[in-house]
């Protein structure tokens, strides 16, 4: 583990280094298509040439570097994460995915490593899909899902998608061409802090993960009617605030019976006042699982007891379907693979699905996907007080060189 302690403190300190180029002085915030973006692509093509890479930005804004095979012909292999990030964000999401892989290179070009194959490190430009509200535009452009229709999204400012890439120095008419679907890739690698607490909680620095799960989202309406608090008898009412605290208790319940996820982020009492029968809400639903028969079986289940419910307050309901996104299974051999890695380096291989989405999600369109998860202080992520260790860093490393040495 010593041997990797150097590169792990590279890894940490450009982690650092980057927080700093954000549009935001006073925290990090770090969007898609805009000058820190270009900045940020720039230092980390800097960072590739060092250790020895080919680097070049693709159509999409995306940064790679290629650290090429003896072999001519031989396959490739991608690793990788983002380099975007939310509003008033930790450090260490997405982008030590991209650090530490990028310090793992500079050891084998430091120590004159060779691989049987083509290995190629992306910095994805957009995950988190904060700037124009759709996810993983970096990552859908590689696996060649991109949709046509995002040319048109606008950000907070009024600036189109086809605009900003225009003004990072793109043409959104050349996007296809950033597209790797023709069987080039071998295998895609995805290294990433889990965002949650259980690798902590199991006192273990990495994991294998299993899956990512898929997420259906929903915006639900409820009408009732308003009226005079204290002039209504109770039960004349139809409140639609009460009729929705009995829905987001329900989906709860169904949820934990049926060791699910589902989640209401966000609840409007549209014509709400201390002296007023709530007459409208609004609320969302997020329903995540690796399993998406079960995940749409839950969802009929929940649809079902609110509707019922609904019907029992008299109030109307509105169910508008807002996202839909498929689980994604990582592949077993390379999860095999990756727990060969972890006992040679010492560590009882442990697996662990991901709530969370990630750039693994599309690359899964065009070849086997597999993912290592390190643990994060507290599980806590998209926040200031994301945080993490060199020491587990170091580990992390250890196990990504087993891994791709052995590949």
């Amino acid at each position: 583990m010593d041997i990797f302690n150097r590169y792990a403190v590279q890894a940490y300190d450009r982690c650092e280094l980057l927080a700093n180029i954000s549009q935001d002085p006073a925290c990090v915030d770090r969007r898609y298509l805009t000058p820190q973006h270009q900045q940020v692509n720039q230092q980390v093509a800097l960072w590739m040439q060092q250790a020895g890479m080919k680097v070049w930005q693709d159509e999409a804004g995306n940064q790679w570097g290629r650290y090429t095979s003896n072999t001519p012909n031989a396959q490739t292999v991608v690793i990788g994460s983002h380099l975007d990030t939310v509003p008033n964000s930790g450090k260490y999401d997405g982008i030590l995915g991209v650090m530490t892989p990028l310090s793992l290179i500079q050891y084998f070009h430091d120590n004159q490593v060779a691989l049987p194959y083509h290995l190629e490190l992306v910095g994805f430009g957009d995950e988190e899909g904060t700037r124009f509200g759709a996810t993983l535009l970096g990552s859908c452009a590689v696996a060649g899902t991109w949709q046509e229709r995002w040319a048109t999204l606008e950000d907070e400012n009024g600036i189109s998608l086809a605009q900003a890439m225009g003004d990072f120095g793109l043409d959104i008419n050349h996007i296809k061409n950033a597209g790797r679907g023709d069987h080039s890739i071998s295998s895609f690698i995805e290294f990433h802090i889990e965002q949650g607490p259980v690798l902590e909680d199991q006192d273990l620095a990495v994991g294998i993960v299993s899956g990512i799960a898929g997420a259906n989202r929903f915006s639900i309406n409820i009408t009732g009617q308003a009226g005079h608090a204290g002039t209504v008898p109770m039960s004349m009412r139809k409140d639609a605030l009460a009729a929705s605290s009995d829905m987001i208790l329900a989906i709860e319940r169904i949820a934990r019976s049926q060791d699910i996820v589902a989640t209401v982020g966000h609840l409007q009492c549209k014509s709400g006042a201390v002296n007023v029968i709530c007459g409208e809400t609004a609320f969302s639903l997020d329903i995540r699982s690796t399993d998406d028969e079960h995940k749409d079986k839950v969802v009929g289940l929940i649809i079902d007891e609110i509707t019922l419910i609904a019907k029992g307050r008299k109030v109307d309901i509105d169910i508008k379907a807002t996202h839909q996104a498929h689980g994604v299974k990582c592949d077993q051999q390379l999860q095999v693979k990756l727990a060969n890695a972890l006992k040679a380096s010492g560590i009882e291989p442990y697996t662990l699905s991901s709530g969370a989405g990630h750039d693994t999600m599309a690359m899964a369109k065009i070849c086997p996907v597999a993912m290592l998860f390190m643990r994060c202080e507290k599980g806590i992520s998209h926040n200031p007080a994301e945080a993490v260790s060199i020491s587990d860093i170091a580990v992390a490393t250890q196990v990504l060189a087993e891994f791709l040495v052995n590949y």
